[in-house]
């Protein structure tokens, strides 16, 4: 189980070395419990469910990242990839702009 852990924390880590300045206006304690939930949930799949099922997990939370970068943020007007124009992204969240 060590290995799925492992494969999470990466994950997590590679992805807020990426993409932190996507959720600049989100409270910090709302990204750690995030974070804190997918450890324990994928965790828990393994455990109960097995190897397998992990990495399905893995796969099936991927594909609605896929949909909405590579399809509805581009239909929006957003550029999937950087999120630009900012102001657009910031509308779509709710955020206040500059």
């Amino acid at each position: 189980m060590w290995f799925e852990i492992a494969i999470v924390a990466v994950l997590l880590l590679v992805g807020q070395i990426l993409f932190a300045h996507f959720e600049e206006q989100t409270p910090r304690w709302r990204i750690l419990l995030k974070q804190a939930l997918g450890i324990v949930a994928l965790v828990s799949i393994s455990y109960f469910f097995g190897r397998f099922w992990f990495y399905a997990s893995l796969v099936a939370l991927s594909i609605p990242v896929l949909i909405i970068h590579g399809w509805w943020l581009p239909k929006h007007g957003i550029n999937g990839w950087t999120g630009e124009p900012k102001d657009k992204y910031y509308k779509l969240r709710g955020w206040k702009s500059d």
